[in-house]
C-alpha cells in the first residue's frame, strides 16, 4: 500500500472543511474588508481594463484602506 507524499495535507484540509469553520474565518477576515472598501470608500467596480491594471488598482485601494485603518488605530 502506497500513500501520496502530501496526503496528510489533503486530509487536514478536508477535516477543516468538514468542521464548517472555513466560512466563519473568511467572513471575519476578508468579507469585512471588502465590504468596507465598497461602502466606506465608494468603490464598487474597477475603472481599468486588463488583469495587470486591475491588480494595480486593487493594490492601491487596499493600501488606502490600510493607511486609513492605521491612522484611525494609531492616530495622526
Amino acid at each position: 500500500m502506497n500513500r501520496w507524499e502530501h496526503e496528510g495535507v489533503i486530509e487536514e484540509m478536508q477535516r477543516r472543511l468538514d468542521a464548517g469553520n472555513a466560512m466563519t474565518v473568511r467572513r471575519r477576515t476578508v468579507e469585512h474588508t471588502f465590504g468596507t472598501i465598497k461602502a466606506w470608500m465608494g468603490y464598487t467596480h474597477f475603472l481599468t481594463r486588463g488583469l495587470e491594471r486591475m491588480k494595480a488598482e486593487m493594490s492601491l485601494c487596499v493600501l488606502a484602506y490600510n493607511i486609513k485603518r492605521m491612522i484611525s488605530i494609531m492616530g495622526v
